[in-house]
């Protein structure tokens, strides 16, 4: 049986928020009810957070990664190691990693993983612009840090492939991440040992 709402510009704010990732419609009209009973001016500041995101936030023209301005605050670090580029399949991989602090290098976010089930294909994700990245030289050792599934193994073995006629190592992090697990949801201690651990992709692959 359907929700009968008393207001249209509640159900036009419960559907809305219902199409949030993980969001069901009773929370969403907890949620759209809780933003009543705060102040307006919450409420205008919360819309106006979220405005400021799409609109205001870019990729960073070197990894992807989300930043203000043309380059994010890691691609921007001298301290940073840019011989070593870690690939990681979105940005949550780049905080989970982050917040290990085993990591000086930098990233190269691919927006995703070659899934022929969802139609995602090579074309779709930032490969050729990581194979310009090592072609434009400086860089030492790509670590490939994605998920541990078949999507995760098959990306990896196509960037492996695509980055063979360059020299440099191209390194895998350490199955310390269990088969299936997804990088993000891995803890900070195993991930930040799978990191230093990491091992020759060549070994593991072929």
């Amino acid at each position: 049986m359907s929700q009968k709402y008393s207001s249209v510009l509640l159900e036009n704010a419960v559907n809305a928020l219902a199409t949030l990732p993980g969001i069901g419609r009773k929370t969403a009209l907890r949620l759209a009810l809780y933003m009543l009973r705060r102040d307006q001016s919450y409420t205008e500041g919360f819309a106006s957070a979220l405005l400021a995101l799409r609109r205001e936030v870019k990729y960073c023209r070197l990894c992807h990664n989300i930043c203000e301005g043309e380059v994010c605050t890691i691609c921007a670090d001298p301290r940073r190691d840019h011989a070593t580029v870690c690939v990681v399949e979105n940005i949550k991989e780049v905080m989970a990693i982050e917040n290990t602090g085993q990591f000086r290098g930098v990233y190269h976010v691919l927006g995703g993983i070659i899934s022929p089930m969802e139609g995602t294909g090579p074309a779709d994700l930032e490969i050729e612009s990581l194979v310009q990245r090592v072609s434009d030289g400086g860089v030492k050792e790509v670590i490939l840090a994605l998920s541990t599934t078949m999507e995760g193994d098959t990306t990896g073995f196509f960037i492996y492939r695509k980055l063979s006629p360059y020299t440099l190592r191209v390194s895998i992090i350490a199955r310390g991440v269990s088969i299936g697990d997804e990088i993000e949801y891995t803890d900070e201690i195993t991930l930040g040992r799978s990191i230093r651990n990491r091992t020759e992709f060549a070994l593991n692959n072929e």
